[in-house]
């Protein structure tokens, strides 16, 4: 009998689609500066860092005068705006999985790099905070992903043991996170081009579909 009783997701990229949306973002706040990100840059460089640190990089990088805490600001109030007014579409077949292991009677949590004001919105609008025990958000933490604190704190949260968890993620940053953690870590992502630095991860799918085909035939939940 399989002693997994939690599952663990981030979001972005994860549950929701939101990696075109932070790229968007970018660009849009970037334009003034006459600054222009690459989508497939994006997913190897910057998809799964939190804001701050992309703020940084992005700064030195492309040689911008600008104060960076000013900077992070006016960047973070324009994702915040954007999580608050659109929809953001869930990742194929995200929905059916956490529905399913949410009727089998499964503690489902969310942690994730994004400030708290963003998840707050997100769950909002797309009304599916009611599946979800425990949020973990970057505001939560001192060291964010790839550093696992924010799983370790999810897990003693919960009151239960790593063992008894399994964690989904989309990006190199979450699975480091999630390994360092010491828990068993399953990566899913739909472009095959990020699957070399994924491998690293226990498991790895292309989607949601594929994996829940898999823990119920192998057994695992």
């Amino acid at each position: 009998m399989s002693k997994i009783k939690a599952l663990l997701f981030d979001l972005d990229g994860t549950l929701i689609d939101s990696e075109k949306f932070h790229f968007d973002c970018w660009n849009e706040f970037l334009s003034p500066y006459h600054v222009v990100l690459d989508f497939k840059d994006w997913l190897s460089s910057y998809a799964g860092i939190p804001l701050p640190q992309n703020a940084k990089t992005i700064i030195s990088k492309y040689k911008i005068d600008a104060d960076l805490d000013d900077f992070i600001e006016r960047r973070e109030q324009l994702t915040f705006d954007g999580f608050r007014t659109k929809d953001i579409a869930l990742m194929p077949f995200a929905l059916d999985f956490v529905q399913y292991f949410y009727d089998k009677g499964f503690t489902l949590a969310v942690v994730t790099a994004s400030p708290k004001i963003d998840v707050d919105a997100v769950f909002a609008r797309n009304g599916l905070a009611k599946y979800f025990t425990l949020f973990v958000t970057r505001t939560d933490v001192t060291k964010s992903k790839p550093d696992p604190e924010s799983y370790n704190i999810c897990v003693q949260k919960l009151g239960l043991q790593k063992e008894e968890c399994i964690v989904f993620e989309d990006t190199i940053n979450g699975v480091k996170s999630a390994m360092a953690a010491g828990i068993t870590t399953y990566a899913v992502q739909n472009n095959v081009r990020a699957h070399q630095k994924l491998k690293i991860a226990d498991q790895l799918f292309l989607n949601f579909a594929h994996v829940k085909t898999y823990i119920l035939e192998h057994g695992i939940l």
